[in-house]
């Protein structure tokens, strides 16, 4: 639990409960909703420790967008003064550790024990409409040895302004420029991954997972993700026309899961990993799954 940053919005927990405020308030949320959705008292948690971590996330949030009250303030401070996140860093890393958490805490209530003079406004983001490439596109670029490679594009995603074009890697390379038909014969990259659960429970939780299960003749358990390469809008504006879309190929939805994810920024980074690919699977450990068998055709 102690891997988190000693900053007040450093790690998983805290992120997740300052953002998933802010997403509330920015979509147009009263205050009672948000209350309800992340209530500052807990009636249930963990352990101290992570209650400091989600209430001074909380805090924090209530105290940018104005909704601090005096009877919070007491609350926190009350959840401050245990001290569970400074014992904890001091004995799992060391007395510096605890002593830099202090004094983020000590910082941090003389902020909000103050009004916020400048209320944080409501954020509108502006969705992307002129998008370069849709889900399901199937794209080719030419690399520069001559050969083509291929990716899907499987989803795109857009959150506080940010779009991203999630693009899938398939082992097509050869000097024709592919359709569809010639990736039916080819893999896509994924990787399997644990599963804690049962089963049934984790066919549940993962419809289609029988397809990659029936690959290995043998009574598996186990989740499946694919490898996906992430495009922001505004750098893939800069190398977007070496992609020509080709087709459409559909990877089944439940068979889209996240297996290992990666921001690629200009198309150099597409060529270092298709001129190689072998070297590129066997250096991350990825495996090779028919298209065939991911895709609904």
């Amino acid at each position: 639990m102690a891997t988190d940053g000693v900053k007040i919005i450093d790690g998983d927990t805290a992120h997740d409960t300052y953002w998933g405020i802010m997403d509330l308030y920015d979509s147009g949320a009263d205050f009672e909703t948000i209350d309800n959705e992340f209530p500052l008292v807990q009636s249930e948690y963990i352990d101290d420790f992570d209650n400091e971590i989600y209430v001074t996330a909380i805090a924090l949030a209530l105290w940018e967008i104005g909704q601090m009250t005096t009877e919070k303030l007491t609350y926190v401070k009350k959840v401050i003064d245990k001290g569970a996140c400074i014992q904890v860093w001091t004995e799992e890393c060391d007395i510096k550790t605890g002593k830099q958490r202090q004094k983020e805490l000590d910082k941090f209530w003389k902020k909000i024990s103050n009004p916020c003079e400048k209320v944080r406004q409501r954020k509108k983001f502006r969705k992307i409409t002129n998008l370069y490439f849709q889900p399901d596109d199937l794209l080719t670029f030419k690399l520069k040895d001559g050969n083509y490679g291929a990716v899907i594009c499987i989803s795109i995603g857009q959150y506080r302004g940010q779009c991203n074009y999630i693009l899938v890697p398939t082992t097509y390379n050869s000097n024709i420029k592919p359709n569809v038909e010639d990736l039916k014969d080819k893999e896509i990259l994924g990787r399997q991954i644990g599963s804690g659960y049962d089963q049934q429970t984790t066919k549940e939780m993962q419809p289609g997972i029988e397809r990659i299960w029936n690959l290995t003749g043998k009574n598996c358990n186990f989740f499946f993700g694919v490898i996906q390469l992430a495009v922001d809008h505004k750098d893939f504006i800069n190398f977007k026309d070496k992609f020509e879309k080709v087709g459409t190929l559909k990877i089944i939805e439940g068979l889209k899961n996240l297996g290992s994810f990666g921001y690629e920024e200009n198309f150099e980074r597409f060529e270092e990993i298709f001129l190689d690919l072998e070297r590129h699977i066997e250096i991350f450990k990825y495996k090779k799954y028919p298209v065939k068998t991911l895709c609904d055709i």
